[in-house]
């Protein structure tokens, strides 16, 4: 790189000033400055900020560096690898499309639930304020919240009925478990539920309107069940009769 003139002047004046001895007296001596002086001189000169004004930024000396590294690690693995660069891109292609079938065969990672939370919040509410929420979110698309509010109406309408005692804290699992020994003939349907309430506000899953619509017409069912303990009250109540008259 051509060095300034300025740069060329300050060498001229702090190195061997012999170069200058035609413009002085035939009579005088050369004048001479040591070397560690001259390029002390020399350092400071150049040092300065006009010389630097068009030196990369700090960002962009990092990414050149980062570049670098780069391209040695290509090299380096094209070299290793069978086939050369184009191997190398071979391999990278098929793991990539190894990825992408995982991907696309098992879906988005969940996060598995820790812990079963309670299925109501300290608001209360009955029933018919859950299921207007319900059809609220599910007439805006949001089945998130559609589902876990249906959810709620169905745990609460069975509470409301005495199928289930009003107990703070209880999870949609336990309640799925303790209807179903009222209502055995939708164990499953409920277990079904509490499922698709606890993965879409513990596990991290989307909610559908296909399940929605699987948890509103089971609520709409369970209005018209009746509980087999009621069935089993009436069935025992004559033998009771009849044993206190015999």
């Amino acid at each position: 790189m051509a060095l300034p003139s300025a740069a060329i002047r300050t060498l001229l004046r702090a190195g061997d000033s012999s170069l200058l001895s035609p413009a002085r007296s035939a009579d005088e001596p050369p004048l001479t400055v040591p070397r560690d002086p001259a390029r002390e001189a020399a350092r400071r000169e150049l040092s300065k900020r006009m010389y630097h004004e068009d030196d990369p930024s700090l960002f962009q000396r990092a990414l050149d560096a980062f570049w670098d590294w780069l391209d040695k690690l290509f090299n380096a693995a094209s070299t290793a690898t069978p086939g050369g660069a184009l191997g190398l891109a071979v391999i990278i292609l098929a793991v990539l499309a190894v990825l992408g079938a995982l991907w696309w065969r098992l879906g988005t990672p969940r996060r598995q639930p820790t812990s079963s939370a309670a299925l109501f919040d300290d608001r209360p509410r009955n029933a018919a304020d859950h299921r207007a929420a319900a059809e609220a979110h599910a007439a805006q698309g949001h089945w998130n919240q559609a589902v876990q509010e249906r959810m709620r109406a169905l745990v609460r309408a069975l509470e409301e009925r005495a199928l289930l005692d009003a107990r703070p804290g209880r999870t949609a699992d336990e309640a799925a478990a303790e209807a179903g020994r009222a209502l055995p003939d939708h164990t499953d349907r409920l277990r079904t539920a509490a499922h698709d309430f606890d993965d879409v506000t513990y596990g991290g899953r989307s909610a559908t309107e296909q399940s929605y619509h699987r948890i509103a017409e089971l609520d709409r069912d369970l209005e018209r069940t009746k509980p087999q303990l009621a069935a089993s009250s009436a069935n025992t109540a004559p033998n009771t009769r009849q044993g206190a008259a015999e």
